[in-house]
């Protein structure tokens, strides 16, 4: 409309009045030619085009592996709201979160979960429903914080990825989703590891062996529980509890071909065993 108004107005100045203000509105519809104008046809479809959904999905899945992530989803979006009927609307609904996802930064992961539950609430049994889940879960994962922050969005992470496995066991999405999960939880677990290991330092031995257990109790399979077990073990030698701690100590030896422990904790068994090693 603007740049009909700029031409339209440029036609009708007089030629021999004005002739700087009719150069400008040239130069101005020009300009809007080449700009609003312009855009308005960029995602425009073929006239031939005999399947408009599809041209749209195609464009917007070139537009998603070259990263263009705005133009991706103003693609995919035309499918999902203009072809109500299309057997494409789907998996561009899938897209346009898939293109928010992959783009990342706070916003655009929140916006992106929104559109996985909006499929999810509409396609529950949809082929691609367990795709739907694993993602909805990488939103949270993607922003995930450091262990010794706000956990938060970690144990949304694993809320939904526990939802993947309640309803999809035999996803071929599976091994992955068990990494990822695997991630998540060892940052929840290692976020209460720290505490344990804070109450070490200060010299609380009671509070340090409480927390370490609570942690080897809820996460039996914590990537780094050679930490935990070492200074389980520790602890338990400063409230006289050797037996105990002779068992953590070798755990590490046992369990573990690599750790930062391994040395210190082989010499820990000899030292607690050394009478036992003897009479064997």
């Amino acid at each position: 409309m603007i740049c009909n108004i700029a031409v339209g107005a440029a036609e009708r100045l007089p030629t021999f009045r004005g002739g700087p203000w009719r150069t400008f509105v040239v130069a101005l519809a020009a300009a809007l030619t080449l700009t609003g104008c312009g855009s308005k046809n960029k995602n425009a479809i073929p006239s031939d085009a005999s399947q408009p959904d599809r041209f749209l999905f195609e464009r917007g899945t070139e537009a998603i592996m070259k990263e263009k992530w705005i133009d991706a989803r103003e693609y995919f979006r035309q499918v999902v709201d203009n072809y109500p009927g299309s057997p494409l609307r789907a998996d561009a609904k899938l897209g346009v979160a898939d293109a928010y996802l992959n783009e990342g930064g706070t916003e655009n992961l929140i916006l992106g979960a929104n559109e996985y539950r909006e499929f999810l609430t509409f396609y529950p049994t949809h082929a691609r429903a367990d795709y739907a889940q694993f993602k909805l879960a990488m939103t949270h994962h993607k922003q995930m914080r450091a262990a010794a922050r706000d956990q938060t969005e970690t144990r949304d992470a694993l809320k939904e990825f526990e939802t993947f496995f309640d309803r999809y066991p035999n996803s071929p999405l599976m091994p992955e989703v068990r990494e990822r999960w695997r991630e998540s939880r060892d940052r929840l677990s290692e976020a209460s590891y720290l505490v344990g290991l804070h109450y070490y330092r200060s010299k609380w031995p009671i509070g340090a062996i409480n927390r370490f257990r609570e942690v080897l109790a809820d996460d039996p399979g914590y990537t780094h529980r050679d930490d935990v077990y070492y200074y389980l073990a520790e602890s338990l030698i400063r409230v006289n509890r050797k037996d105990e701690a002779v068992v953590y100590f070798d755990r590490i030896v046992t369990e573990f071909e690599v750790s930062e422990h391994l040395v210190e904790a082989k010499k820990r068994v000899v030292e607690l065993k050394g009478p036992e090693l003897k009479t064997q």
